[in-house]
């Protein structure tokens, strides 16, 4: 049997994960990350870190396996907290639970574990893991949806590398979440009826706003409504019906760009960078037949643009393109070539059903043209795409015009 080091973070996955595995006759070590310091911006009744550190203990005891709490709060802050200000003050709309999986929980905390002579890391997410034997007669690891469609987060693990997936273990992947509940009722684990945590991952729930005017500071600037039917929304159909494919498919994946004189000022905010694409809330205009969208933010300028109502065509988008450098394949042996393509399933938030879409390999990067417009396609969010139950890879969607 294998030494495994589980992520306890306090929650009622990680804790059944760590009984799985321990009843399978592993060696099992538990390791709590503290990645944050800052409780003035968290919520403190919702995910205090203290408290969880305090429910990870007490299931640990509970089970008799060792454990000890790691502080990675230095590493979390430069590679998740830093590039969340980042990719905010540039107009992005960053993914920090993605970012986190890949940086911090199959890299550092992965590193710790190996220091402690681990064979694998695992964790409470609802993926599993495969194998298969390639063409050349390597063995590849795949990442597969959880068997609980409700609550399977592959799309959480969609920058995972062959060799984090090969130190990786995912002992819930097979069962649905009310399984999980029951086993840790059973067990009478205190984790058990402890209702799952909301907002960034291993701080808990953070008030964005303030979280983010930390270093990105208010500034005020104009609101303005682009109408329904604007000349520029009829530009790619027009590029569709005299130009290439090429030209077409670029047509349809690239984002649209406004100046003010497109559309009519109806109010203000606070800046620009606040606010992402598809975003309906804190935008304080009223008197409109329909809700008011984010349809673009240009925080150079500091100006937000918006639609009215969910069919407005800034809103919807038949396309995407992600650059070459920021095309990520898990299963590299299927990667696409220039010039190759394929339709596979796609999604482009936590959660979303899966879309048809085909994938375009070109030499600048990934066209992925879906079968139907996708709401809210935003800029720094990662698109995934999916062969049946299998995540084969991921990109960050750009924010500029392919080519």
């Amino acid at each position: 049997m294998a030494r495994v080091v589980v992520g306890l973070s306090g929650g009622v996955d990680s804790s059944v994960a760590a009984y799985l595995l321990q009843q399978q006759g592993h060696e099992v070590i538990g390791l709590f990350m503290k990645n944050w310091h800052d409780d003035s911006v968290t919520i403190s009744d919702e995910c205090p870190w203290l408290e969880d550190s305090h429910d990870a203990l007490s299931v640990a005891e509970k089970l008799g396996i060792p454990f000890q709490t790691i502080d990675l709060s230095e590493e979390y802050k430069v590679r998740i907290v830093d590039y969340m200000f980042r990719e905010y003050e540039a107009g992005r709309t960053p993914n920090p639970d993605v970012l986190c999986n890949r940086e911090i929980k199959f890299d550092v905390f992965l590193e710790k574990a190996l220091q402690l002579k681990a064979d694998f890391v695992a964790t409470g997410h609802y993926v599993r893991k495969g194998e298969v034997v390639d063409s050349q007669g390597n063995t590849r690891f795949q990442l597969l949806a959880g068997k609980d469609g409700n609550k399977d987060q592959s799309y959480f693990l969609c920058q995972l590398t062959q060799a984090q997936l090969s130190r990786a273990l995912f002992p819930i992947g097979e069962l649905t979440k009310p399984q999980v509940r029951a086993i840790a009722t059973e067990l009478d684990l205190v984790t058990a009826g402890k209702k799952d945590s909301q907002g960034l991952c291993f701080i808990g729930k953070v008030r964005l706003p303030v979280f983010l005017q930390q270093q990105l500071k208010p500034k005020v600037g104009a609101i303005i409504e682009v109408p329904v039917d604007a000349p520029k929304y009829l530009e790619p159909i027009l590029a569709g019906e005299s130009e290439s494919d090429k030209s077409r498919i670029q047509a349809l994946a690239t984002p649209y760009t406004y100046a003010p004189t497109d559309g009519t000022k109806v109010g203000e905010h606070q800046g620009a960078h606040y606010f992402t694409i598809g975003q309906r809330k804190g935008l304080n205009v009223g008197g409109k037949a329909l809700p008011l969208f984010v349809i673009d933010t240009d925080t150079t300028a500091n100006v937000i643009y918006v639609g009215m109502g969910e069919e407005h065509p800034g809103l919807n988008r038949k396309g995407l393109f992600v650059p070459t450098e920021d095309v990520h394949w898990i299963r590299e042996d299927l990667a696409l070539k220039p010039g190759e393509s394929m339709t596979l399933m796609a999604r482009i938030r936590y959660r979303q059903p899966l879309q048809e879409a085909t994938l375009i390999m070109e030499p600048e990067g990934l066209y992925v043209i879906f079968e139907e417009a996708q709401k809210g396609i935003t800029p720094g969010q990662f698109v995934a795409w999916y062969q049946d139950e299998e995540l084969l890879g991921s990109g960050v969607i750009s924010h500029r015009q392919p080519g």
